[in-house]
Parts: structure tokens; sequence; C-alpha cells
């Protein structure tokens, strides 16, 4: 269940970025995707560091860890392809 509320807030992470950062923008379609991959690397990456809630439950603190870690690697994802598409058309 996790992994889905990390893939979500990715999704929305990624929008969200790329609304905030027209330059970077991949697109509605881009921006979800990127965020949905970021999404679920960030959430595995905080979980495999035993920082996205303990003991796997779904207790309050792993809910906001894992929105916030998708989120964040969501977001993240979209800027670094979006830097790296800008790049490449030059």
């Amino acid at each position: 269940m996790e992994l889905i509320i990390s893939l979500i807030s990715g999704a929305v992470g990624g929008n969200v970025a790329g609304g905030l950062l027209k330059n970077q923008s991949l697109g509605t379609l881009g921006n979800s995707i990127a965020g949905i991959v970021g999404g679920g690397l960030g959430g595995q990456l905080l979980g495999m560091l035993s920082m996205a809630g303990g003991g796997g439950g779904m207790d309050i603190s792993s809910i906001v860890s894992s929105v916030a870690s998708g989120g964040v690697g969501g977001g993240v994802l979209m800027v670094v392809i979006g830097i790296i598409k800008k790049a490449m058309a030059k």
C-alpha cells in the first residue's frame, strides 16, 4: 500500500514541479510518468534506509513519509529529466 501512495504522490510531485519550473516541464503526461518513476524510486530508497516508517504498518507517520518521499522523488526526477532534455535540444 505504501508503494501505491508513493507512486501517486510522485505523479503529483512531478506535476507540481513541472508547474513551478516551466522550462523543465515535460507536459502533463511526461511530468506524471517521470513523477511516478521518481516517486517509486524515492519511496523504495527511503524504505530501504528505514526512514519511511519503520515496521511497514499503515500508521500516520508511515503514510506521511510515503507521501513526502514520493512527492520529492517525483519532483526531483522530473526536473533532472527536464534538464537533460533541454541540454540535448541544444
